[in-house]
């Protein structure tokens, strides 16, 4: 396997269009790392021009440490997992997981004896005579997956390979990837819109936006320290709430953050840190909502307009000035639409942004009685 690097890349189309711009990052050899963003954000871009798909306007990118800018794709050693499944629908399964290795001129026994062990590994073998058509769509992506296999490429590339999975599948394929990874410890770069897939599969996940790198993290130092307002809103499901206003301070360690239209609701502070003056934004995630009686001073009442029963769960999504606001809370409290609920949050678990979006990391009190 392989290490990958990315080095101030940047792809900028003919029409002027700037798709990827100074992008970097290193992939370690065995990593299974994950890009994830919004449509259009420049993560397939990205993808492509790793695997020599698209050309690069400037930069480099490097495998195992080799610069590939100019190496035809089929001489980069990678194997790609597309979206489409992209197979030969006349061929059966098994010459399609063959072909790229006669194309290759491996000798025969050893085309037969790769075939068969991607196939034990994936379960195929009672589909290597069917062709295509004759397959589910769970089933197809696993001959994909099998024909890149097959190859024992330094590096796996993967374009949103589930989006066209239900979620049952999704969810199945995404365990089969897993265990994959772990068995061939294969350096892997996995591209998708979903950042549920992200978080149950990376080890290491590149947020992307707008063709520029927002951060670069573990699944959990992501959730839990974003580095901007971008990321916190992305991450989650569902996503963190932001609320748009400014702090006022107030006597006691206190401040008042106070939304548009609204009267404000009190939050308490340590001693209001620097930067606390240029919080426009307050971010709380969902599970981090607790329920609180009617009469506490630092409550927010929430009026119940949408209720999901999930089971382990029971979500909440109520109007703010900043938009639709969601609150998770114990199941076995019975909800119903119209419902006021005074709720409060732990004020270690807020989130302060500035005016352009980056977190302001200040230290917030335990005890919300100081």
């Amino acid at each position: 396997m392989a290490s990958v690097s990315l080095s101030h890349v940047v792809k900028r189309f003919d029409d002027g269009t700037t798709a990827v711009d100074d992008v970097s990052f290193t992939i370690a050899d065995g990593t299974f790392l994950v890009i994830v963003g919004p449509s259009g954000c420049g993560k397939s871009t990205t993808l492509r021009m790793i695997a020599g798909l698209e050309t690069i306007t400037d930069g480099e990118i490097a495998i195992d440490g080799r610069v590939v800018n100019d190496v035809h794709p089929k001489d980069r050693d990678i194997a790609m997992v597309f979206q489409n499944y992209a197979l030969y629908p006349h061929m059966t399964v098994r010459d399609n997981l063959a072909f790229a290795l006669k194309m290759r001129d491996v000798s025969r026994e050893e085309i037969v004896r790769r075939v068969a062990e991607a196939a034990r590994m994936l379960e195929l073998e009672p589909l290597l005579d069917r062709k295509p058509r004759a397959l589910s769509g769970g089933q197809r992506q696993r001959v994909a997956l099998g024909r890149a296999i097959v190859r024992n490429p330094r590096v796996f590339l993967f374009d949103e390979p589930l989006s066209n999975l239900d979620a049952r599948l999704r969810t199945q394929t995404r365990a089969e990837l897993q265990r994959l990874h772990h068995t061939l410890r294969a350096t892997s770069i996995y591209v998708t819109h979903d950042q549920t897939e992200a978080m149950t599969m990376a080890d290491v996940i590149v947020v992307m936006n707008d063709g520029r790198v927002q951060q670069i993290a573990s699944p959990m130092e992501l959730y839990n320290n974003p580095t901007n307002r971008f990321v916190a809103g992305f991450i989650g499901t569902p996503a963190m709430n932001l609320f748009d206003g400014v702090i006022e301070a107030r006597d006691g360690g206190t401040a008042a953050f106070r939304q548009a239209g609204t009267n404000g609701v009190t939050l308490p502070l340590a001693g209001l840190p620097p930067g606390w003056e240029e919080t426009r934004a307050v971010g709380v995630r969902p599970e981090h909502f607790e329920v609180t009686t009617a009469d506490d001073p630092l409550a927010l009442h929430a009026r119940a307009e949408v209720i999901e029963t999930l089971g382990h769960q029971t979500l909440v999504y109520f109007p703010t000035a900043s938009g639709v606001a969601a609150a998770s809370i114990d199941p076995s409290r019975h909800v119903v639409y119209g419902d006021l609920i005074p709720l409060r949050v732990a004020p270690d678990r807020l989130y302060l942004f500035d005016g352009g979006g980056e977190r302001i990391d200040v230290t917030v009190a335990m005890d919300a009685s100081s």
